[in-house]
């Protein structure tokens, strides 16, 4: 097999002139720089989403209802049954 040398990626810089004015608001101001930049990043992640449609939500809910539902039907047969059991035991 023969490996092709990967070619090396130039890292894209900043101009000068915003890393200086990111610089002299660091200090007096980071930790503001630092909350812009988390909001700012999570924008752009929430404008990736892909959300669903009416209908495919509709139906998850349908969905969660339901399994919370049989569950909880569940839950409640199993006490009542360890329940009964545990007043056999006792008596």
């Amino acid at each position: 097999m023969v490996f092709k040398k990967s070619k090396k990626i130039k890292k894209v810089s900043t101009p000068k002139k915003t890393n200086k004015v990111l610089r002299s608001m660091a200090k007096p101001f980071g930790f503001l720089v630092k909350i812009g930049g988390y909001f700012k990043g999570s924008w752009k992640e929430l404008r990736q989403v892909r959300w669903p449609d009416r209908k495919a939500t509709w139906g998850m809910t349908a969905a969660v209802l339901l399994f919370t539902g049989f569950f909880a039907i569940l839950i409640v047969l199993l006490d009542a049954g360890f329940n009964e059991l545990f007043k056999l035991i006792i008596k």
